[in-house]
């Protein structure tokens, strides 16, 4: 007796064949939308290999000079089909072919210059691919995001393809000359990431180097990825910026990294230098413990938002004073910094808020690691500083003008903020 072990199908085989989400959602307009758009590509290649041949589709030869009328230049011989997907989606387009003469009397193949050789997808499409991966989605995120629009013609491999051509902008980028930037003022600071080098996690640096203009409009200079901050990685940095033909800063902003310091004293000494007051304020914390640091963050926020020149000086010697007594490793720390800490009172009080700090680069810092946390390690050296350029130049992140521009064109006063405690 034999028994029949035939089953029906498992819940498991069913999902697997069952209609995904927007499967079913059949939109007539975009379905005609797209129809279109094949007649349209089709017909405006028609046209171009029309103006190429000097006639249109069947028309009978003509000889040349009659009828006022050139000779022909070439024939049609069929068509082959193309993919192409662009913000309308993918579709199948038939392509003319043509051979034209040449002046040796031999033929070559005609190319429509609209849709270049090899090309299967438009610059919208490419854009919009690209838009995707810079808001802060990975590149199999981005096949999943866009799979609606594009029907799966969009793999991760083609999203990497895409994001490579960005890097012949970034080439041009970084050869442009700074000549005829009208730069008065720059912030310089790093920041960490993890790329991948020779198939292992490896942390560089960014150098981040961001100009104001006279009209107080901040704009990206350069970023560079290096293996740290050390004094002949910045600079490499700033030797490239001069280079370029950029002109002496009349006021700098740094983070108080020693290599920075140290490479801005060999090309650019004598312009004012401010440290970064809330670098300094983490530097103090940590030479104190815990319960000390509100009492510290009060003393140091009454000296350096002090509203005039004269209080920020009797408050930084009465900081002094005290913690020399309670905790002397908080007064070094202050004391180390100099007057340096305090550059941006040579400045007019409007500027005060924008001169204090790097938090213009340590915003931009913020947002790219926010972009590029779906990541966790990025593929390259290249592509973290490209990717980080590529996020202000398309517009997803924008620079508004700094606090006080109006009085950038006041030059800093020589006088340094007295140092006696």
């Amino acid at each position: 007796m034999t028994s029949n072990i035939t089953k029906t199908h498992s819940p498991q085989c069913r999902g697997e064949t069952a209609p995904q989400l927007f499967d079913d959602w059949f939109d007539p307009i975009e379905t005609a939308v797209r129809e279109r758009a094949r007649e349209f590509i089709e017909e405006l290649i028609r046209s171009e290999l029309d103006a190429a041949l000097a006639r249109p589709r069947y028309e009978h030869s003509r000889k040349a000079g009659r009828e006022g009328t050139p000779g022909m230049t070439g024939h049609r011989h069929g068509s082959r089909s193309r993919s192409l997907t662009g913000s309308f989606g993918p579709i199948e387009i038939a392509v003319p072919r043509a051979r034209l003469d040449t002046a040796d009397g031999k033929t070559t193949e005609w190319k429509s210059q609209s849709l270049r050789a090899y090309q299967r997808r438009t610059l919208a499409a490419d854009a919009l691919i690209a838009s995707c991966y810079l808001a802060g989605t990975n590149t199999r995120r981005v096949r999943r995001a866009l799979s609606a629009l594009f029907a799966g013609a969009v793999g991760k491999d083609t999203v990497s393809r895409v994001w490579r051509k960005v890097k012949s902008d970034w080439d041009a980028w970084n050869a442009r000359s700074l000549a005829e930037e009208p730069i008065v003022r720059l912030i310089l600071d790093g920041t960490v990431v993890r790329v991948r080098l020779d198939r292992k996690a490896t942390t560089i640096s960014l150098l981040v180097v961001i100009g104001v203009r006279a009209d107080g409009q901040k704009v990206l200079l350069a970023i560079k990825s290096m293996g740290g901050e050390s004094t002949e990685a910045w600079r490499t940095v700033l030797d490239d910026l001069i280079r370029r033909g950029l002109r002496r800063p009349e006021f700098l902003i740094v983070d108080g990294a020693p290599g920075l310091e140290a490479s801005i004293a060999a090309v650019w000494d004598g312009v004012p230098v401010q440290r970064c007051t809330v670098h300094k304020h983490r530097n103090l914390l940590a030479h104190a413990p815990e319960r000390l640091h509100e009492e510290i963050t009060a003393d140091y926020n009454d000296m350096i938002y002090a509203a005039t020149r004269e209080e920020i000086e009797a408050r930084r010697k009465a900081f002094i004073r005290k913690w020399r007594l309670k905790h002397r490793a908080v007064a070094d720390s202050l004391q180390e910094a100099g007057d340096r800490l305090f550059s941006f009172t040579r400045l007019p009080p409007s500027q005060w808020k924008s001169a204090r700090t790097t938090n213009a680069i340590e915003r931009l810092h913020e947002e790219f690691k926010r972009r590029i946390k779906t990541q966790t390690v990025l593929p390259s050296a290249d592509t973290a500083a490209m990717l980080f350029w590529a996020l202000l130049a398309s517009g997803q992140i924008n620079m508004r003008k700094v606090d006080g521009w109006k009085t950038l064109a006041t030059k800093p006063i020589d006088q340094p903020i007295d140092l006696a405690a």
